[in-house]
């Protein structure tokens, strides 16, 4: 039985080069699966694409209900290169019998690694003193004296996959590692060293509060006024994760008025982003990229060719999203047809 693997168009620029580089697209090959790349730039998976293939590998596309619409066999994967999902339709890919899956095993380094390099970044002020060199302003380097990082106290919101190899990373430096998340069982935080607290506390007791969390309706906003007012004047914030979690207005208040010390932004709550955040001097922005990387691409994309490879040998791959799919007969019925 043939099982075909459509990648989206996000991923080629204008001359059909992968932008992303070497995504491991050669399992696929490896596995005897057949696939092309979409040649739709929809801003969602459309229904023609959904009929058309077995798996989609895709970046940049939302799946909403309307991706759905009409179509009779839809995939039987939906594999995201990435770990964030605020844009896909869990609800509705489960009632079509499909499977939505992540990539956290992928991501779960360079991300790391990328809040590591934000966090120093901000605390020794590499950005503004690449200005002051370009703009022959030696004469002001003595007004922007670093942060160091060792024995400060580190606050993450979301001590998942990522943060906790956030705090590998940070183990060096001597850090003290608090967070809030509801979901770390206690055995897990007492593993990594992390000290489990309610957010107003870890607000309060951090040197730089790191946002690692998921975006869902519980974490919207929940970095907010109320949060910003309980932190150190000498502060930072880091969102690494998504925009919305932080209520921008909010951090741009904090920010303009000194209330903090400053900030460190990959992502925003609209992008691109066109707010008074780019006026502000003591904040750190990067175009939701900072943790892209040739390792980043081949993590992500092997992690999908994986799960997707799984799924055409009837095995259930590891990061389904949707685990209620699994269970439903309108999966189970197509899934066993694949069954080895």
């Amino acid at each position: 039985m043939t099982f075909t693997v459509g990648i989206s168009a996000d991923f080629l620029d204008s001359t059909g080069t992968n932008v992303w580089g070497n995504i491991g697209l050669a399992g696929l090959d490896q596995a005897g699966l057949a696939w092309e790349y979409m040649h739709d730039p929809a801003p969602a998976l459309t229904p023609e694409q959904m009929e058309k293939y077995d798996a989609i590998l895709y970046a940049a596309p939302a799946v909403t209900a309307e991706s759905f619409a009409g179509v009779v066999n839809p995939p039987l994967i939906l594999a995201r290169f990435g770990v964030g999902y605020d844009a896909v339709d869990l609800d509705a890919c489960t009632a079509a019998g499909t499977i939505a899956t992540i990539t956290p095993d992928g991501a779960r380094g360079p991300v790391a690694t990328a809040t590591l390099s934000m966090l120093l970044s901000v605390m020794h002020h590499t950005v503004t003193k690449d200005r002051l060199v370009r703009k022959q302003r030696w004469d002001l380097r003595e007004n922007f004296m670093g942060t160091g990082l060792t024995g400060k106290t580190i606050g993450l919101l979301g001590v998942g996959n990522t943060g906790g190899e956030l705090i590998r990373l940070l183990a060096p430096f001597g850090v003290r590692s608090v967070g809030y998340d509801p979901y770390c069982p206690p055995a897990r935080a007492s593993e990594l060293g992390v000290e489990l607290m309610d957010l107003q506390d870890v607000a309060a007791q951090c040197d730089a509060l790191i946002v690692m969390a998921v975006l869902t309706e519980q974490t919207r906003h929940i970095v907010n006024a109320a949060i910003l007012d309980r932190m150190k004047p000498t502060a930072i914030v880091i969102n690494m994760a998504r925009g919305p979690i932080i209520n921008e207005s909010d951090l741009i208040a904090a920010l303009a008025s000194g209330r903090i010390a400053g900030a460190g932004l990959d992502v925003f709550e609209e992008e691109p982003v066109t707010n008074e955040l780019l006026d502000l001097d003591n904040v750190t922005l990067s175009p939701h990229c900072l943790s892209w990387t040739d390792e980043m691409s081949l993590g992500n994309g092997g992690s999908c060719v994986r799960a997707i490879v799984d799924v055409a040998n009837g095995r259930t791959p590891q990061f389904v999203i949707n685990r209620d799919v699994l269970e439903t007969a309108t999966f189970r019925d197509r899934f066993t047809l694949y069954a080895r």
